[in-house]
């Protein structure tokens, strides 16, 4: 079960003379679905509350995989964290990296060697692609995190078709037609059924010589199914579709080399034009920070007010956080779970009396979409599958995006893509060496 919160939350009597300001100082590390909730719920209050993240904007990614594949623009999935943030007076954004933490000073360090102190520390910096000590295999298999790897992604995916459609040979049209997606989770299916539909409507439409039949898009999953995380008829529901658009799906099978070329499955090498990586993830190195010990995928244990275990002022939320449900299982890494937490946290802090509640999860759903009408959904005690859960899966997706200007811009963009099938940012940038 989780930890009861304290009865008495000494983060509650700031010294605010130590921050060097007459209001309580609180930073949030991290732009993402948490940090945003949290400070957005701090805003116009009486904090002076501080943004940091490497980036200038925050980005929907569970959308990423659209701007990949030529579905959307980077622009309709994010939006600069000032113009998120601009309306509360309160709220400061500074753009840089974090590097460290100094809780005995409370102070945060930055990459410019400088360090900004905190009354509170929120840590929401998410989480980054795993390769399993083959770091090197990143370049070659870029995953899907950020705008840079979403069009890198792109780039290549199209320029294999350019370089397959001028080859002469059967074999390199075949091997430039050939996308390998590692990672049978959410992103990689999505991905990978993204990838065929673009690629069968392209060569029948728009390319001359080439062939649908030598289009091959390959997922590779080293477990026994794809979606391990949904029940069994939903992952079966979803090989099915998969293979029905093209899919070849390769289960109980490990990538043991990534080159230029391609990638070796066990023993076999397979040429590909395009190669995705979305094996696994860790958490960002906060742990390191706070020279705390942290789970295999590097999150930070916190208790139930997700304050971090050991310290009084810092707190963690998302995929950084090692947050455990009534039944002491880890809560997934989701878009919702961070956002709920975002969202407890900000009002617990501004509360009158703040942390009388512990953090609860509301389990939105769980999703995946396979391709054109076809998702999955799980709900713990019911689940969807086919057109239906597509629909609930749009209308979902859209929602979560951060206004109503970015809404309405991804609403048109889909009902045009799916009554004409055209996919509107098929643009490859002048410099090929992506």
């Amino acid at each position: 079960m989780l930890a009861e919160p304290d009865e008495k939350d000494h983060s509650d009597r700031f010294d605010a003379l130590r921050v060097g300001t007459a209001r309580p100082r609180i930073v949030i590390v991290g732009g993402g679905f948490g940090g945003l909730a949290c400070a957005m719920e701090l805003g116009n209050t009486d904090f002076d509350v501080t943004v940091i993240d490497r980036r200038n904007h925050n980005l929907f990614q569970p959308l990423l995989y659209q701007v990949a594949t030529a579905a959307l623009s980077p622009a309709d999935i994010a939006e600069p964290i000032r113009k998120t943030l601009g309306r509360y007076k309160n709220i400061n954004m500074i753009m840089a990296t974090v590097t460290g933490v100094q809780p005995d000073t409370s102070l945060v360090e930055l990459d410019d060697g400088s360090a900004l102190p905190y009354g509170r520390l929120v840590i929401a910096t998410g989480s980054e692609y795993n390769y399993f000590g083959n770091d090197h295999w990143r370049p070659l298999a870029p995953g899907l995190k950020t705008i840079h790897e979403a069009r890198t992604i792109r780039q290549r995916l199209l320029l294999s078709f350019e370089k397959a459609e001028t080859s002469k040979s059967i074999a390199e049209k075949e091997a430039f037609l050939t996308s390998i997606v590692i990672g049978g989770g959410p992103t990689g299916v999505e991905m990978a059924g993204a990838i065929s539909e673009l690629g069968r409507f392209m060569i029948e439409r728009d390319f001359r010589d080439l062939k649908k039949e030598q289009h091959r898009v390959i997922l590779v999953e080293a477990g026994p199914r794809i979606l391990a995380a949904f029940p069994t008829d939903l992952s079966s529901y979803a090989v099915d579709h998969l293979c029905k658009i093209g899919v070849t799906v390769r289960t109980g099978e490990r990538v043991t080399e990534i080159t230029a070329d391609g990638v070796r499955i066990g023993e076999d090498f397979t040429p590909a034009g395009c190669v995705v990586w979305g094996a696994g993830v860790k958490a960002s190195p906060a742990a390191t920070w706070l020279g705390l010990e942290s789970d295999r995928m590097g999150r930070i244990p916190v208790d139930n007010t997700l304050r971090v275990i050991g310290f009084s002022n810092i707190y963690a939320l998302g995929d950084t956080a090692l947050t455990l449900d009534t039944d002491d299982k880890p809560l997934p890494g989701l878009a919702q779970v961070a956002k709920q937490q975002g969202i407890y946290l900000g009002r617990q802090i501004r509360s009158v009396k703040p942390f009388a509640q512990p953090f609860r999860f509301k389990n939105r759903g769980n999703t995946a979409v396979i391709g054109r009408n076809a998702a999955i959904f799980d709900f713990g005690t019911w689940t969807l599958k086919g057109r239906l859960a597509w629909l609930l899966w749009a209308v979902v997706h859209v929602y979560l995006l951060v206004n109503f200007e970015k809404r309405i811009l991804v609403s048109v963009q889909w009902i045009w893509r799916y009554l004409t099938r055209q996919r509107g940012a098929r643009l490859i940038d002048e410099d090929k060496t992506a």
